[in-house]
């Protein structure tokens, strides 16, 4: 029996084939309309439903640029299920290359939304009932806020079994336990059932070779071990995700001048001088010390610091870490001919 057509905003995707829909979800005061661009591969072949979003904050950009990698991929071409890909949730702040909607609110914080909501909560409403509600899983990309940046990292819930197996077959340096926040698409869509995996990389308004490169590959093993894709062509993570049940930011004991000493990736030990702080003219010095063992999993990268500023995210190891784990996946992805120039430009 031929599969069935999958039916989104009014167009009907027949299988085998890819279509791109745009959701209406508002007008800008000029009238100019804004819609939920997705991208819909259809497979001939029955197999799961599954999301992937960027650019739910605006400016985390390093998310639109795995996303234009992953349709770029031959492997989807033999795609078994159907994969619904949003490049920019966020229009409205990545035209204006910021984190939030004109209002200042965060989308992240707006789900499950309404209808007749403010303008966060109306497109909160369209993506979740649209796209992520009608998936199987999914995987929403982040990175760090405009002036920090992140080691590749994914967050799963606690005692989820399901993100669990999917972090593990993602591949990332780092899993992450993190608790689900209100209002947030990982709970929201956690609660009515669809489990979500959050990868965060780079930083706000940049690009990351490693940490975009680590994202589709990533998402390409997601997929072949739940079946969408064949193993041909994607090869399994040659060493294993660090696993982090704990974290932390250290911060700025005083202002001033920052220089860093380590950068995220490394393993320290406790008493490790992360980094300095001095006033202008040199005159006053203050060191930041490890207050423990970890691996450091994103820092600011300004070099000027207000008291009390997050400086460096510190995440507990357990005792099994292997320090050369993230040279290990750097080398092994740079080496990995999956990724060969022709087939991402």
């Amino acid at each position: 029996m031929p599969r069935e057509a999958f039916s989104i905003g009014g167009v009907n995707v027949a299988p085998g084939t890819r279509r791109s829909v745009t959701l209406p979800v508002s007008a800008l005061p000029d009238h100019t309309a804004v819609g939920l661009n997705v991208e819909v591969i259809h497979g001939k072949r029955a197999g799961p439903v599954m999301f992937v979003s960027a650019a739910v904050h605006g400016d985390e950009v390093i998310g639109v640029e795995i996303v234009r990698r992953l349709l770029r991929t031959p492997q989807l071409s033999n795609l078994r299920g159907t994969l619904l890909v949003v490049p920019v949730v966020n229009s409205f702040g990545f035209l204006a290359r910021s984190r939030y909607l004109p209002d200042r609110r965060d989308l992240n914080r707006c789900f499950p939304g309404s209808e007749s909501g403010s303008l966060g909560s109306r497109l909160a409403y369209i993506f979740l009932r649209e796209v992520v509600l009608r998936c199987d899983f999914g995987i929403d990309l982040h990175s760090a806020a405009e002036h920090r940046t992140n080691l590749p990292q994914i967050r799963v819930t606690p005692q989820d079994a399901t993100t669990a197996r999917m972090a593990r077959a993602f591949g990332a340096p780092v899993i992450l336990t993190s608790a689900l926040r209100d209002k947030s698409l990982r709970g929201e869509a956690a609660e009515r059932g669809t489990p979500v995996l959050l990868y965060e990389a780079g930083e706000g308004l940049r690009f990351d070779e490693f940490g975009v490169r680590v994202g589709v590959a990533g998402i390409l093993r997601v997929m072949r071990d739940e079946g969408m894709l064949a193993a041909k062509g994607i090869a399994k993570a040659r060493t294993p995700s660090l696993i982090c049940r704990a974290s932390s930011w250290l911060r700025a004991p005083v202002g001033g001048l920052l220089r860093t000493f380590r950068a995220e990736g490394e393993i320290v030990d406790e008493g490790d001088v992360l980094a300095a702080i001095s006033d202008p003219a040199g005159d006053v010095e203050t060191e930041l010390l490890a207050p423990g063992p970890g691996i450091l999993i994103g820092r600011a990268v300004l070099p000027v610091v207000n008291e009390g500023d997050a400086v460096f995210h510190l995440a507990e190891l357990s005792a099994s870490a292997n320090e050369d784990t993230v040279d290990a996946l750097t080398a092994q992805l740079e080496a990995d001919p999956l990724f060969d120039e022709d087939e991402i430009i």
